[in-house]
């Protein structure tokens, strides 16, 4: 297995879609599945009837997850989507922006 690219926590630009261009939080990766839930983006709407425990029913609006591959990171200079290279510094793995040459952690 190779190391991510994309982690919990980070900041990401939705490259393609019905969200193109909106910003949100990485807050779940899904490796096996090659999936990626972003807060406030790709918002799915389930209809509820109601039940004993939601008596009100309505309509339930969650994040879903969405490709991996149509998010990129969001460049920690300039906020606009980045590819993502790994570095050796300071003999720790370390995620750089290929855009602006940024450190991302460490």
């Amino acid at each position: 297995m190779s190391a991510a690219k994309i982690k919990k926590g980070d900041n990401v630009v939705v490259r393609s879609g019905k969200d193109k261009g909106r910003t949100g939080t990485v807050l779940q990766v899904l490796p096996s599945e090659g999936k990626v839930v972003v807060a406030g983006v790709n918002i799915a709407a389930r209809h509820r009837k109601p039940s004993q425990q939601n008596p009100q029913g309505g309509i339930d609006r969650r994040e879903a997850p969405m490709a991996i591959s149509k998010v990129g990171l969001a460049d920690p200079k300039t906020g606009v989507a980045t590819r993502v290279r790994f570095e050796t510094k300071d003999g720790k793995k370390v995620r750089v922006a290929v855009k602006s040459g940024e450190t991302i952690d460490g």
